[in-house]
């Protein structure tokens, strides 16, 4: 699926950018179908908040439960507008299963090394305009961790990421840098972070990843990379799967658990 010199600049990089890789016309059908979920849902009085600032004080039960379901989180500057869809539709729902699950991932998963890749959790991101937040510099080997490192994103493009909107940065070669922070259940309930390394993240280097629609970018886990606010008029949506080795070790204190759902494999 991939060329060799893909799979060199993904190893050098932590990252690569896949133009073309999802037809428009299914990115059109995620995006109509994820706006009609968020039509049909009914918000609580007190919704759940995603943000990246502070995840220890918003981490309620409605978030440490959700690694089996299919749940909405909001933004934290408008409560009144979705930020995003997670933690299993990739399991739960049809169209995004069928989104998720094909061979074509299958072989880029093979390309860059995966030996046996099991689909841990994924997540509908709505970056809606002018009220998009932040998500901050971080890595996913931080939330979703593993013994050796295995976890792997797999970020589509849904609409164009550009700088006006809030698209991704990150640090090329930044996956050699050994992770900073863990994040984690904590022993009296919520979560805690534990402090590897103090020392912030450089981010002299870093790129913006631009991405027209239909882009697969492919993120190395320990790869710092983050996205802005979006503060234009324009969306930019997009949707992730994040899958790690079935035969890695998965501590039970990561925040994410799958109780009574099996991990599948791309196929």
């Amino acid at each position: 699926m991939l060329t060799d010199k893909q799979v060199e600049q993904y190893r050098e990089d932590g990252f690569l950018v896949v133009e073309e890789f999802v037809p428009a016309r299914a990115c059109d059908e995620l995006r109509a179908h994820a706006t009609a979920l968020v039509e049909a849902f009914e918000p609580p009085e007190e919704v759940s908040v995603f943000t990246t600032h502070e995840q220890t004080r918003r981490s309620d039960e409605y978030f440490l439960t959700s690694g089996d379901q299919v749940r909405f989180f909001f933004e934290e500057d408008d409560t009144s507008t979705v930020n995003k869809i997670g933690h299993a539709m990739h399991d739960l729902d049809p169209v995004f299963e069928r989104f998720s699950h094909t061979p074509e991932l299958a072989a880029v998963a093979a390309d860059i090394g995966m030996r046996d890749p099991v689909l841990l959790q994924s997540m509908y991101i709505f970056k809606a305009p002018f009220v998009g937040g932040e998500v901050t510099l971080h890595t996913d080997h931080t939330f979703l961790w593993t013994e050796p490192q295995s976890v792997t994103g797999f970020w589509f493009a849904l609409e164009d990421a550009t700088l006006e909107n809030g698209c991704m940065w990150a640090l090329p070669g930044g996956h050699r840098i050994p992770v900073k922070r863990r994040f984690r259940r904590a022993d009296g309930g919520g979560t805690a972070f534990d402090e590897l390394d103090e020392t912030p993240y450089p981010q002299e280097g870093e790129i913006p990843l631009e991405a027209p629609k239909g882009t697969l970018v492919v993120l190395h886990g320990q790869l710092p990379h983050r996205s802005g606010p979006n503060r234009s008029p324009k969306s930019r949506h997009a949707y992730t799967i994040h899958a790690i080795e079935r035969g890695a070790e998965y501590p039970e204190w990561n925040w994410l658990q799958r109780e009574g759902l099996p991990r599948r494999g791309f196929q």
